[in-house]
């Protein structure tokens, strides 16, 4: 993975696994079309129940190959303590910046995990001060320009959010569960034998949820698997013909 290159859409979720979870089948659709795609994980994950931060980190790196991403990177920010608050934005603000995205996809507006609504939260307000040029960041030594991508969306997680949009991902469906699946640690994996606890989502009938919700998406648009985001601002479109 070239960390060089400027990309077309950065996902940047709080946990390892959020991304492929919540988007993974658009990441690789998008791919698929020859766009440039990369995520940036801002924790490691550390509080997780199941695992270490170490084989998190190399799942994260397997997953990432399966999707074809350009980029995976990790900001490593304190997992369950990271604020919305100066240091921080500023880290989201050099790596938004540093991949100069035209689109970001970022954690829902709020869910179970109380990471996942905060983090939405640093990235939206990162995003905008991204563009101000009084806000001075560099990498290697070299100031970075400003940088405010015209588009950010939320993924949708555990809870129930009435999408904005839908994506169908019928094609991409099975790449989007085997990159889950490299998460070997977190999820249900009958080859993984590990003497850890079972946990919310390492339980079997967790994959079926996540299947059931994307086929409903897909159910709305007539496409077998779909994935939901919600917008802070009005879409529009040039063409109704673009519309499903």
């Amino acid at each position: 993975m070239n960390e060089d290159k400027q990309l077309d859409i950065l996902v940047i979720t709080v946990h390892p696994d959020d991304a492929e979870l919540g988007c993974g089948g658009t990441l690789a659709k998008q791919v698929a079309m020859g766009r440039k795609v990369g995520v940036v994980d801002l924790t490691r994950g550390e509080l997780g129940t199941r695992g270490t931060p170490e084989i998190r980190k190399a799942e994260a790196e397997n997953a990432a190959a399966i999707l074809g991403l350009s980029v995976r990177e990790n900001l490593g920010m304190r997992d369950g303590f990271f604020q919305n608050d100066e240091p921080h934005k500023l880290q989201v603000i050099h790596a938004i910046r540093k991949y100069r995205p035209e689109i970001i996809i970022t954690n829902a507006l709020h869910d179970r995990h109380p990471d996942h609504g905060r983090a939405g939260d640093l990235v939206n307000d990162a995003v905008f001060l991204a563009g101000l040029r009084k806000i001075e960041t560099s990498e290697d030594g070299t100031s970075q320009a400003p940088h405010r991508p015209r588009l950010m969306l939320q993924l949708i997680q555990d809870n129930y959010i009435k999408p904005d949009i839908v994506v169908d991902i019928s094609d991409y469906w099975e790449q989007k569960i085997e990159a889950i699946k490299a998460y070997r640690s977190q999820f249900f994996n009958e080859s993984y034998q590990a003497d850890e606890p079972e946990t919310y989502i390492s339980k079997p009938d967790f994959l079926e949820y996540i299947e059931s919700r994307a086929r409903e998406y897909g159910k709305y648009i007539g496409a077998k698997h779909g994935e939901g985001f919600t917008c802070r601002r009005l879409l529009g479109v040039d063409d109704l013909f673009v519309l499903k």
